[in-house]
């Protein structure tokens, strides 16, 4: 499909790219909520944010754009689902039960 812009004025030019701006923003929504629900609450992840070393925990929430994961340490993260993945089996640390949150020691 092919559109012909020369002939638009700059109102509906303007409309156009708001237009174009709005459907790409959905398009993103839409991918991101997919990747999303492939992390259920309760579910086990890790992540490695820039500067710290990977961080493992729970799911606690789907929010709008991000997934909210309770660290092992006790932290709170707001993570993209691009930058999770489901934890390494093979972690001796993990717990045997993942719908349990340990929380830090006072």
């Amino acid at each position: 499909m092919k559109i012909d812009i020369d002939n638009l004025t700059e109102a509906e030019l303007i409309d156009l790219n708001h237009r174009i701006v709005q459907r790409l923003r959905f398009i993103h929504q839409m991918r991101s909520h997919v990747e999303m629900l492939e992390f259920r609450i309760g579910e086990r992840v890790e992540f490695e944010p820039a500067g710290h070393p990977l961080q493992m925990g729970v799911v606690t929430r789907h929010n709008q754009k991000t997934v909210t994961v309770i660290t092992d340490s006790g932290q709170r993260w707001n993570v993209s689902p691009q930058l999770l993945r489901h934890a390494s089996e093979s972690n001796p640390e993990a717990p045997s039960n993942p719908n349990i949150i340990r929380l830090p020691e006072r």
